[in-house]
């Protein structure tokens, strides 16, 4: 029968519908990996240049201000080592957001779990008594711990009573971050300062070349965060929730267990980054201003490292150099370290916008079309 319509089929002129070849289903997916690396790398030149507009509109060689800023972020090993300090708490946040929204969640609660992960590792350590190497083992357990249960309460909001977990984690940031005043006002307050005793010295991480042990541990975790999600199954089953949980429950996978799996296992990234911060920079003490700000930067360079863990390392280390070559740039030629800010902000905006406009149809069509173009030239020369 199927060949009596085939060959009806084609006495008729009709033409059967065509699969898709594997050449140009490949060619497709290198097309879009393409822009992907291409989106966040225009989105920062174009922060870069606008940048630039505003620094002549101020009157001042953008030229040279950038120029000062990449000498005070990577001119020696110890301005390598500072940057790489600074962009190890965006690494370990950044992947707490990465994580959770592969499989659909949107964790805003990484400053909070952060914190909490540092308020743990400080309360063991000064409660115990302990020191040296016991000492920093028990505060990255206990930073694990801590930031994954902390993780764990707005997932079990969520699977139970169905509360955005947006609104729930961004409230539990507030509770952690008032916890943690409490802690260094009153329980272990230093001498009456607003500020716990420092950690003790000799459970400090140990300096690897320019910069602390932690920054190792989370390009190692980065990396080990990419393994699992694009290479095991545990990860297939994390990104099939995030793109259709009624398709993943459907197939049988355990869709409330992989939600809540997914808000503990990226709060304990967040604990463990909190725990790395406390032992391994200045001043080893949990006081106002830890942790300020890195969850929210953290979901940004998620969103422009288009939730790869590995490109998200990247991202962060820029924005660790944006962070310590502001000052340089500063006293340097002379403008406010606002610009930086501005720069930053750019990137997100660009980034997001860049990202958004790709997926819009008659954008796709016109990409489609340029590649076919190159590949007809290429292909002619």
């Amino acid at each position: 029968m199927a060949e009596i319509k085939n060959n009806q089929a084609l006495s008729q002129g009709k033409k059967e519908p065509k699969t898709p070849r594997r050449g140009a289903v490949n060619e497709e997916q290198r097309r879009e990996q393409r822009l992907m690396v291409l989106t966040p790398v225009v989105s920062m030149l174009l922060a870069l240049i606008v940048g630039a507009v505003i620094i002549v509109c101020l009157g001042k060689n953008p030229i040279e201000g950038y120029a000062a800023m990449l000498q005070g972020s990577v001119g020696d090993l110890s301005k390598i080592g500072k940057t790489l300090e600074r962009a190890c708490p965006l690494i370990f946040t950044s992947l707490t957001a990465v994580f959770a929204y592969k499989c659909g969640v949107f964790n805003l609660g990484g400053e909070g779990q952060f914190i909490m992960g540092g308020c743990a590792a400080a309360y063991a350590v000064i409660t115990f008594g302990l020191d040296g190497v016991p000492a920093l083992l028990v505060a990255l357990v206990m930073g694990i711990i801590f930031g994954g249960l902390w993780g764990l309460l707005p997932g079990i909001l969520k699977i139970t009573r169905g509360l955005n977990e947006m609104i729930t984690t961004i409230m539990f940031n507030y509770i952690a971050l008032y916890f943690m005043e409490f802690l260094y006002k009153n329980v272990y307050s230093d001498e009456g300062l607003p500020q716990t005793p420092a950690m003790p010295k000799s459970a400090h991480l140990v300096d690897i070349g320019p910069a602390h042990a932690g920054v190792i541990v989370a390009i190692i975790l980065g990396i080990f965060l990419w393994y699992l999600i694009f290479r095991t199954s545990f990860g297939f089953k994390i990104r099939a929730v995030g793109l259709n949980p009624t398709a993943a429950r459907v197939n049988g996978f355990p869709v409330r267990f992989l939600v809540l799996a997914a808000f503990v296992i990226s709060g304990a990234v967040a604990g463990l980054g909190g725990a790395v911060e406390l032992f391994g920079k200045t001043p080893f003490r949990l006081a106002d201003g830890f942790g300020s700000g890195f969850g929210f930067d953290g979901v940004a360079i998620a969103l422009i490292a288009q939730l790869n863990p590995a490109a998200s390392i990247v991202v962060a280390i820029v924005f660790g150099m944006l962070s310590t070559g502001g000052t340089m740039m500063q006293s340097v030629i002379g403008v406010p370290t606002a610009i930086v800010d501005i720069i930053r902000g750019l990137i997100i905006i660009f980034a997001v916008a860049g990202m958004a406009m790709v997926k819009l149809p008659k954008v796709k069509a016109f990409i489609t079309a340029m590649f076919s173009k190159d590949k007809k030239a290429e292909v002619s020369a």
